[in-house]
């Protein structure tokens, strides 16, 4: 590993407001509504390029994998308000937990909206740090290619 630490392998913004409605953001991810009082006419929507993720090195190099869910209030000009931020779900790894928290500093969004005008929102944005060389976790999707000393021809 080189001495930068590497990007996270995966984030996901998977975006709860309240309580079992979805929809596809303008970026391809999915939004789950959750019933709340401003229910969001047009939800939030991610605009970071690159996700603000850091993998901490040591969990890296040890190639501990893990999920974390924050709790987040994006307000009126589509910022993650820090004071706001929690630790919904925990990985388990608390410097999984901590970087989570640390990138989401980062994250902008335009914000939701309510006939047509902004409104702060709370929302559910999971984070999935993996490695790219361990094995997937259990509920991973992730299609991965055969090993080549798995594959034999047909003779």
């Amino acid at each position: 590993m080189s001495a930068r630490t590497p990007l996270l392998a995966v984030a996901s913004a998977l975006i709860a407001l309240g309580c079992g409605d979805r929809a596809p953001s303008a970026n391809g991810r999915e939004v789950v509504l959750l019933g709340g009082q401003n229910r969001a006419d047009e939800h939030p929507v991610i605009v970071n390029r690159e996700l603000p993720f850091r993998y901490p090195g040591a969990m890296y190099e040890r190639r501990v994998q893990g999920n974390v869910t924050l709790r987040l209030y994006i307000d009126t000009t589509g910022r993650a308000l820090p004071e706001s931020t929690r630790v919904e779900e925990s990985s388990g790894f608390p410097a999984l937990d901590s970087s989570a928290v640390r990138g989401s500093q980062e994250l902008q969004f335009v914000p939701a909206k309510l006939a047509g005008a902004p409104i702060g929102v709370s929302v559910l944005f999971p984070v999935y740090f993996r490695h790219p060389e361990a094995e997937p976790l259990p509920g991973d999707t992730i299609l991965r290619a055969p090993a080549a000393d798995s594959i034999r021809s047909n003779p």
